[in-house]
């Protein structure tokens, strides 16, 4: 792959619900292994930015971009489907809410997407399921089911699955915004992980100090624009805009 080009490029981006504009013409672009935070208020267009990347969402125009290749193509019927289900398994997504099959194992959870769509026989994706729970801490849950699970094991059972179609980059909207305060270091030492491994990541996050850790790049948005755009150190510690000082000092108080 080119260096030059990025991993998620998107351009000009704009998204209404009627005459609710929510996304406002938004230029970003994450370059292969880079990691970063997107921060802002809530109503601030974060979540509908990233659902858009991965389709969950229509634009109203603009381009979205993987790895050179054309995410939103104007395509219609069987095409437009097999293309999106063909960019959804090189993105890995993970939600604030789990979205685990109640019904099955933390292993069948996980097995499900590779046997179905990467069409892994049953012996290599139990075997690519097994690592990712080692690797996310929870070797001894593959035959729990999900009830009986906290929410950190489950949102580390989430990314764990999310890893398993070895997508080339990872979308994580507010990962740890439901869980209880005491379990989401466990759920960011997954994250931090897979940042010291140079995945490539965008993540929408409340949690400044994490942001400052992990990112290469921090993203100011408010009322669906983008406000300011920088190293951690300078978004976070040294912003330009009165409006990212403001949300940083209501922020940091708490």
């Amino acid at each position: 792959m080119n260096t030059q080009t990025p991993m998620i490029d998107v351009r000009q981006i704009r998204k209404a619900y009627g005459v609710h504009e929510v996304l406002k013409g938004i230029d970003l672009s994450v370059n292969k292994g880079k990691i970063v935070s997107i921060i802002g208020p809530s109503g601030s267009g974060k979540s509908t930015l990233l659902r858009s990347i991965n389709m969950l969402e229509d634009v109203s125009s603009g381009e979205i971009w993987l790895d050179g290749k054309q995410v939103n193509r104007p395509l219609k019927g069987r095409q437009f489907e097999n293309h999106i289900n063909h960019i959804r398994q090189e993105m890995g997504m993970v939600f604030q809410q789990f979205n685990l099959f109640p019904h099955l194992t933390v292993l069948q959870n996980i097995m499900i997407g590779p046997i179905r769509l990467r069409k892994l026989n049953r012996a290599e994706a139990l075997d690519r399921a097994q690592t990712l729970l080692s690797k996310v801490g929870l070797s001894d849950k593959g035959n729990a089911y999900p009830a009986r699970l906290s929410g950190g094991q489950k949102q580390r059972v989430a990314i764990a699955r999310a890893l398993a179609m070895q997508p080339k980059v990872m979308l994580f909207d507010e990962a740890t915004s439901a869980l209880d305060p005491e379990l989401v270091e466990e759920v960011n030492q997954v994250m931090k992980q897979l940042a010291a491994e140079h995945m490539t990541m965008l993540i929408v996050t409340h949690e400044m100090r994490f942001a400052a850790e992990v990112s290469d790049q921090v993203i100011f948005m408010d009322g669906g624009v983008v406000i300011e755009q920088g190293a951690p150190k300078d978004v976070l510690s040294n912003p330009v805009e009165e409006r990212t000082r403001a949300f940083l000092r209501k922020h940091l108080s708490h």
